[in-house]
């Protein structure tokens, strides 16, 4: 049986029913859109977390790295997983920020209607090698600038660039339309 997880409020998430206090120690390992169903209230709840890890993995040899991408292969779903888990470094710092690239490809799915790299697997292509390109997010007059920005850094292949979760929500809350009577803003 699947596992059900719904991020409820700043530091709670929900797993299964039962509150639990989140300290953003643990990564979801596997995001990508049919992972994530809404709830009764529209809220995001994350499903199959047997990819679920660490969050941070110290790195220490080649004997790890190796163990590390072959658990990436196995475990994450090849047109989400970040460019880093294709080819683990023998001594590097694996954080959260693998799961920001997940949820870039997840946002881009969501404005696109697709992954960024599905055609890429869907005609056979390497993703492998199609995301250690900086990836060129369409322009369209439906999604603000400030918006394909956010994109663009949750994209970015060289992870020590990417932005940490906090920088995220401050991002996304920017984004969010102002409260009745403020002046509105494109999202």
């Amino acid at each position: 049986m699947g596992h059900a997880l719904c991020i409820c409020s700043p530091g709670t998430v929900i797993i299964d029913n039962k509150r639990y206090l989140f300290i953003q120690k643990l990564g979801e390992g596997d995001l990508k859109p049919t992972n994530i169903l809404l709830g009764d209230e529209g809220q995001p709840v994350l499903m199959d977390l047997g990819s679920m890890n660490q969050a941070r993995i110290c790195v220490e040899g080649s004997r790890q790295a190796l163990a590390l991408q072959d658990w990436a292969a196995q475990r994450c779903t090849i047109s989400y997983r970040a460019p880093e888990l294709f080819s683990v470094q023998s001594h590097c710092v694996i954080d959260e920020r693998t799961d920001v690239w997940s949820l870039g490809c997840v946002l881009y799915a969501m404005m696109f209607g697709e992954g960024p790299y599905d055609m890429v697997f869907q005609k056979g292509d390497s993703v492998a090698l199609a995301v250690q390109n900086q990836l060129r997010i369409p322009q369209s007059p439906r999604h603000s600038l400030a918006l394909r920005q956010l994109l663009a850094s949750m994209m970015t292949v060289d992870p020590q660039q990417r932005p940490h979760i906090p920088f995220l929500l401050s991002q996304l809350e920017a984004l969010q339309p102002p409260a009745p009577g403020q002046h509105t803003t494109q999202i």
